[in-house]
């Protein structure tokens, strides 16, 4: 295996770096691409065209998985842009404003909705996403705080969940690492024993309703928030009343019972899979995609029945819908490029090796935890970190007298934190599908909020080696609160001023 050292990790600070300096995701994820291929080839420019396109992109376009991910992506697509033309997420919308009433009711409602979507970090955003869509826009709430809202509650609650793919797949890791270093204890106990000091997923979901409740932005949100309160106020000036009437005349129905046909078929289905031989991950997404199709079907057959479209009509809808996704799916294959490419690099076996054996072992979980959270941030993997990092940290933490369970915990929360704030992790990307926003405000509206709860995480386990206890989380939420309220009260401005709140 070629070492590569320092280099490994070019590619993917350079793509950070020219994101945020270009604001342009294609083009950073393209360079970073590039610059990985050229270190691999050996700098030769020919080669690193054919390594780029044939090893990289190609390789990744037709992987089985990640096409299944596009096309369920471009189905729900189509199911979106149906029920908007249809009229019925504006009158669903509608209807949850005389329910919900309030800007601070919305938003808590669509997190409780991602946490009771805890069998999938993917499918949660695109399940959750598109139902708030209209709901937000009509609290004048940012599609960013849905994205940040979707993508704070898929992973951190599928982490904590033992008996789905996630917890099969940590338990498979704690396994091999525990029979490396000589130890017994079965992987289910331990992953129980680990869950109360993964303090980064139980921070995480717990971050949400704080920021909530205060009615307050701070950094890129506030801008985002207050640019999008413009933009509807200058929309709003050209306003045709004749359009409000017809989204008034269009029945909740007409979104409720499509809505109601892909519930039903995802739940049927999960339900019939997990008693036939277990969830899979190929089940989620061949769910999703017979769950949607039937869904626009459902509302296809609306509109005709009461709006007189024809189905050649509709499906022109559906393609445009499905369409719309195409500069995302872009986004996710050169993503999944990327990755590849720090793999082929072994980026996290290089950050990994910073680890030394002479840390002391009070100060070894907080280590890990930050070079987790960097080796997932510079990858966007926590699957991929998980693998890498487990495979060290327990023995290295086994020869230093470290805590096994803090030092899983670690290798957990540090991989879930990276992951949720790269440009370049799957699950960050569909949030912004999901919400139907520009993914790099995504990313910084987002790296704003979670980057503080890092900082409470890193202090949580610098305490937690110290006096390993599960009570040093009451201690990190009171923290993460008090560190949340100031932030808004010194930084922070009215997210929704009320004479600008929906009625």
């Amino acid at each position: 295996m070629q070492d590569y050292g320092f280099l490994s990790i070019v590619p993917p600070l350079l793509t950070i770096a020219v994101a945020l300096y270009s604001k342009n995701v294609l083009v950073a994820l393209i360079v970073g691409i590039a610059s990985g291929s050229l270190i691999i080839v050996g700098f030769n420019p020919f080669d690193m065209m054919l390594n780029a396109i044939e090893e990289q992109v190609l390789a990744e376009f037709t992987n089985g998985t990640q096409s299944q991910v596009i096309i369920t992506m471009m189905v729900i697509g189509g199911f979106v842009k149906l029920l908007e033309v249809s009229g019925g997420a504006k009158a669903f919308a509608k209807k949850m404003l005389s329910i919900v009433s309030t800007p601070v009711r919305a938003q808590m409602l669509a997190w409780l909705s991602g946490l009771g979507i805890f069998f999938t970090d993917s499918g949660n955003s695109l399940i959750i996403g598109p139902l708030y869509r209209s709901v937000f826009d009509e609290f004048k709430l940012c599609r960013e705080k849905l994205a940040y809202i979707l993508d704070t509650t898929s992973s951190p609650i599928s982490i904590l969940i033992p008996f789905i793919g996630w917890g099969a797949y940590i338990m498979s890791l704690i396994e091999k690492s525990y029979s490396e270093v000589g130890l017994t204890e079965n992987e289910f106990s331990v992953l129980i024993k680990v869950i109360p000091y993964q303090f980064y997923a139980f921070l995480a979901l717990l971050t949400v309703p704080i920021v909530i409740y205060t009615g307050k932005d701070y950094g890129p949100m506030k801008r985002i928030q207050s640019d999008y309160m413009e933009a509807i106020k200058f929309r709003n000036a050209g306003l045709d009343d004749s359009q409000n009437t017809k989204d008034a005349d269009t029945p909740v129905g007409m979104f409720l019972y499509p809505l109601g046909v892909m519930v039903i078929l995802v739940g049927g289905l999960i339900s019939w899979h997990a008693t036939h031989g277990g969830i899979t991950g190929a089940h989620i997404r061949s769910t999703l995609i017979l769950s949607y199709l039937t869904a626009s079907l459902t509302c296809m057959e609306m509109m005709r029945r009461y709006q007189g479209k024809t189905y050649t009509e509709m499906m022109g809808i559906f393609i445009t819908g499905a369409e719309s996704l195409v500069y995302v799916s872009i986004i996710l294959v050169l993503a999944w490029s990327l990755s590849s490419v720090t793999s082929d690099l072994h980026t996290a076996d290089y950050l990994a090796s910073l680890i030394g054996e002479s840390v002391s072992p009070g100060y070894f979980p907080m280590i890990v935890f930050a070079l987790g959270a960097l080796i997932s941030l510079s990858t966007g993997s926590s699957y991929g970190t998980f693998a890498i990092l487990m495979a060290i940290a327990v023995p290295v933490g086994f020869d230093l007298g470290a805590s096994m369970y803090l030092t899983i915990a670690a290798v957990l929360s540090g991989g879930l934190f990276g992951d949720h704030c790269s440009p370049i992790s799957d699950t960050t990307v569909l949030a912004s599908v999901g919400a139907g926003c520009n993914h790099l405000n995504h990313v910084t509206t987002q790296g704003a909020y979670a980057g503080l709860t890092g900082l409470v995480t890193l202090f949580a386990y610098w305490m937690a080696g110290i006096y390993e206890s599960p009570y040093v989380l009451l201690i990190a939420i009171v923290v993460l609160f008090a560190a949340m309220t100031a932030a808004m009260r010194l930084f922070g401005t009215e997210a929704i001023p009320q004479d600008n709140a929906a009625p």
